[in-house]
């Protein structure tokens, strides 16, 4: 009987090894980079918004501006609500990235604002927006 082997390439080998891993790489920081702009949990937002419900609110202003409708409003526009003169002036729109960049750094988008909370968690973020783009139309 004559057997013949396939030998395997070492050459070959390494290239398809970094190859999949470099592959890999690459959707790990898509999924873990894209995680803000993902769908967020309506539910567990909820439960978050708990914590930002010490200065705002859905229907009034309190510390902070109300919530209701502030995805896809300029910044500083709510009546009633003193804004800080930067932020009045700052040309935002609460987008969902804005609103998440937001979240990020308050003070780093907007240096002179009266918001001094962030949220680091990205998941976190997402979820938040979630909740007020279902729960604060």
């Amino acid at each position: 009987m004559n057997v013949r082997s396939n030998p395997v390439h070492p050459q070959r080998f390494a290239s398809l090894v970094l190859t999949v891993g470099l592959v890999l790489t690459i959707v790990a920081i898509v999924f873990s980079t894209g995680l803000a702009h993902a769908t967020g949990n309506v539910a567990r937002g909820q439960t978050l918004y708990k914590g930002c419900a010490d200065c705002h609110s859905i229907n009034e202003n309190a510390v902070g501006p109300m919530h209701k409708g502030v995805v896809g409003r300029k910044a500083g526009s709510v009546p009633g609500y003193d804004y800080s003169a930067d932020l009045k002036n700052s040309g935002i729109v609460w987008t969902e990235d804005n609103l998440d960049k937001w979240l990020a750094g308050p003070q780093a988008m907007v240096p002179e604002t009266k918001m001094f909370f962030d949220v680091p968690d990205a998941r976190d973020r997402a979820d938040i927006i979630a909740f007020l783009k279902e729960k604060a139309r």
